[in-house]
């Protein structure tokens, strides 16, 4: 047989049943309010923002030079981000809760994979 050993080995025993101090129902620390979908939206515009500037850090950090597209298209997105919430209009192009379209969130990726050095495909730069 392939898989057979030559030593037997016994199985593995607990010594004890696991137990717990304080039945989980009578815990105060874990009496948090779940959080409502307008702290979640405002969550999301946050990290939307820090996501389009550390893209912004990143290519000035690299000393790589944005196009003057790419330095409008994060200027243009954040700041509808935070006007309104989200920077497309059509529901089509991207997540009902979502604060960028399908297309804006691969510019941004080709933004951060520029600062970082890496080469588009398709593409010369």
């Amino acid at each position: 047989m392939a898989f057979s050993s030559k030593t037997p080995r016994k199985p593995l025993r607990q010594k004890a049943p696991l137990q717990s101090k304080a039945p989980l129902q009578s815990r105060t620390a874990l009496k948090a309010a779940p959080p409502t979908s307008a702290d979640q939206k405002k969550a999301l515009q946050k990290s939307t923002l820090r996501a389009l500037e550390r893209a912004r850090l990143a290519a000035a950090e690299a000393g790589v030079d944005l196009s003057e597209w790419e330095t409008d298209f994060i200027d243009t997105v954040s700041e509808r981000v935070k006007t309104y919430g989200r920077a497309f209009a059509d529901p089509d192009k991207g997540a009902m809760n979502g604060t960028l379209s399908l297309r804006q969130g691969i510019k941004l990726k080709e933004i951060r994979k520029k600062a970082k050095g890496h080469t588009m495909k398709g593409k010369g730069t």
